[in-house]
């Protein structure tokens, strides 16, 4: 799948965030765009009545690897490769903690992946100011926004 670097800033301001976003084949530049949107608003960049006052456009890289802006959104801003990598060495230390058992790899995935989906979740509910009787709300979102 295609990854590129999406831009998202607020109308004549500067870069709020680089997202980098995959979608699957074929997209073109306006969808990896929407996406990139979608996730400025599910990372809370900006209170939800400022989100239609937001831009996209495709990061312009001055030369050298195409790289984020540095941020404060850590685990909200990670890529699907990003969290494919965390969960598959969590796993194997899972694993491997676990005596190496045959024939249960992925149970270890899976207990990895929920992990980390947990911290997502936990990182939003943070971010939007812990808002009582909503835990759930985030759990949902964040694994409704991993699988789209």
């Amino acid at each position: 799948m295609p990854e590129r670097l999406v831009d998202v800033e607020k109308q004549g301001a500067n870069v709020l965030h680089t997202f980098p976003v995959t979608i699957s084949p074929p997209a073109d530049e306006e969808a990896f765009k929407q996406k990139a949107l979608e996730a400025a608003g599910h990372a809370k960049l900006v209170p939800n009545e400022e989100l239609e006052n937001l831009n996209a456009r495709m990061h312009v890289s001055r030369g050298g690897q195409l790289t984020p802006y540095g941020d404060p959104h850590g685990v909200l801003a990670e890529t699907k490769a990003g969290l494919d990598q965390f969960v598959r060495d969590r796993a194997y230390f899972l694993w491997e903690e676990a005596g190496r058992p045959e024939g249960r790899a992925e149970d270890f995935w899976h207990q990895a992946q929920h992990e980390r989906f947990r911290e997502r979740a936990y990182a939003l509910w943070e971010r939007e100011g812990r808002p009582e009787g909503k835990a759930d709300e985030h759990w949902y979102r964040t694994r409704a926004f991993e699988e789209s």
